[in-house]
This record gives C-alpha cells, structure tokens and sequence, in this order.
C-alpha cells in the first residue's frame, strides 16, 4: 500500500483515520480541505484545483482523505488502496456537531489556515 485514499461522509473520521495510519505506515498525509480551501474559506479556481490534484497524485506515496467528486476519478485512477468509511449519518452529524463545539473559531488540524470553524462553515 503506497497510495491509499480514505473517502465518506462528512464526520466519518477520514482525517483521523488518515493521521493514524499516517503514523503507522510512515506515509505523508495529505488533507485535501487543507490543500483546497484558502483563507477565509475561499475556493481554489476549478482550474487550478485540477492542477494541483495530478501533482499530488504523482507523488510516490500518500494517504490523502477527503471527497471532492469532481477529482475522484483522477485519485481512483492511482490509488492501490481505497478505504471508503460509511458509517450512520447520525452518527456522523454528531461527529460535525460535536467538532464545531471543538474547534470553534479556530481551524482544524487537517484544515487550511484562516478556516475557522463556525456553523456557517463547510461541512467536509
């Protein structure tokens, strides 16, 4: 497993899960929220998004957590492994909920910079 990419829903536990098996596989980990998003929860153009998903799929080894349907195709195409977590949806909201009451008006640790959390953030 050199490539491995972990998908599901919001509050699944993506980024958890890629963390530790980061440490445990001594893999670069690679959140995607933090790579898309831009300070102030801006957007990274479609374009340049595009981009900058083939030069990460082009390194030699990653788990990268994250959705992003319109670059899912790129990440199956090279990825050996995929890890798609499905768990309740219950369950999940409760893991956002419980995750804007953590982090609230500072970002997370997967998160890009100036994201803070708030209800009005994105749910990934």
């Amino acid at each position: 497993m050199k490539k491995i990419l972990i998908i599901g829903s919001g509050g699944a536990g993506k980024s958890t899960l890629a963390r530790e098996l980061g440490n445990i596989l001594d893999l670069e980990v690679i959140h995607l929220d933090a790579c898309y998003w831009n300070p102030g929860w801006v957007e990274t153009p479609k374009t340049e998004w595009q981009s900058i998903i083939q030069d990460l799929t082009r390194r030699e080894s990653w788990i990268m957590d994250g959705n992003y349907g319109g670059t899912l195709d790129v990440r199956l195409s090279v990825a050996d492994t995929v890890i798609f977590l499905d768990f309740p949806r219950l369950l999940c909201l409760s893991r956002v909920i419980k995750r804007r009451f953590m982090y609230a008006r500072q970002s997370r640790p997967d998160m890009a910079p100036d994201c803070p959390e708030s209800p009005a953030s994105k749910l990934g």
